[in-house]
């Protein structure tokens, strides 16, 4: 068990000295969840065997009491398990299964583009010694240079955006992705935003977006532990003209909602949708 109330917690950071990866941005907030302390052992992509004594060449990683606790669904898995009388990460099996999906989607409509559009800036923002490794890595990875990559990102950043309605709709209706209070969704999901807040030279949200409470409160968090002050805006971008919009400025037109309540509710719409047609003789 926790010595001290601390878990040693290894960081994976950038020239900044800002968390990069969205795991274990992730991984920190569930530590915090659970009321731990973090002893923070720095670092950035290379080095990670060495730092850890042979243990692993992936962050994120715990030690608890001399317990050793790899990945970031291991880790959630393991604090739950071990620490049960603190609030639950994972509070009933469905989370678990809702979680997977949405992270699933949240990662090819937004967590993968953001990537793509400053994947050069990440690299040039990592540490010194990790330039050679990204460039080469994530090139492999990717199929293209960062550069050829990154360009043109202005293009892309509003579709991105746009992509993110079903959160919006969410969001909208619930204070949290968790319901009444946070649990592991929502930092599992915050991980990517704070990812791309790391290294996103240009903003890839409008500032009237409606994800701006959720993203502030989350932020604020555990004595502002997501306002760090290496990382970038993320609210802030121009919506031009030709750009598909950033986010619907209509609410209510899909997903869940309460909305039929009577003839009364339904009458505007129904209206609407039968003009002119044919009536019954």
């Amino acid at each position: 068990m926790a010595q001290d109330n601390k878990i040693t917690f290894y960081d994976l950071a950038i020239s900044t000295g800002a968390t990069i990866s969205p795991f274990v941005w992730a991984t920190k907030y569930a530590l915090k969840h659970k009321g731990f302390d973090l002893d923070v052992v720095p670092g950035g992509f290379t080095g990670i065997l060495e730092r850890t004594g042979g243990k692993t060449e992936r962050l994120p990683a715990i030690v608890d009491d001399g317990t050793w606790v790899l990945d970031s669904w291991g880790i959630v898995e393991y604090l739950d398990a071990t620490y049960p009388d603190r609030p639950l990460l994972i509070p009933h099996e469905s989370v678990a299964a809702t979680l997977k999906a949405l992270d699933h989607w949240f990662w090819g409509a937004a967590v993968g583009p953001w990537m793509r559009c400053f994947c050069a800036d990440y690299r040039d923002l990592s540490l010194p010694q990790d330039h050679e490794y990204i460039t080469h890595s994530r090139e492999k990875m990717l199929g293209r240079k960062l550069e050829e990559i990154q360009a043109g990102r202005e293009d892309r950043l509003a579709g991105i955006s746009a992509a993110l309605e079903p959160l919006r709709s969410a969001l909208g209706q619930h204070a949290w992705l968790g319901g009444s209070s946070p649990n592991y969704a929502d930092y599992r999901i915050l991980g990517g935003f704070l990812f791309t807040a790391s290294v996103c030279k240009t903003p890839v949200l409008a500032n009237d977006d409606p994800l701006r409470d959720w993203l502030d409160r989350c932020l604020d968090l555990y004595g502002g532990l997501g306002r760090h002050p290496g990382l970038f805006p993320l609210f802030g971008l121009v919506e031009r003209e030709g750009d598909v919009p950033a986010f619907t400025r209509q609410g209510g037109l899909g997903g869940i909602y309460k909305r039929n309540t009577g003839p009364a509710s339904t009458q505007a719409e129904t209206q609407k949708i039968t003009q002119g047609m044919k009536q019954p003789a």
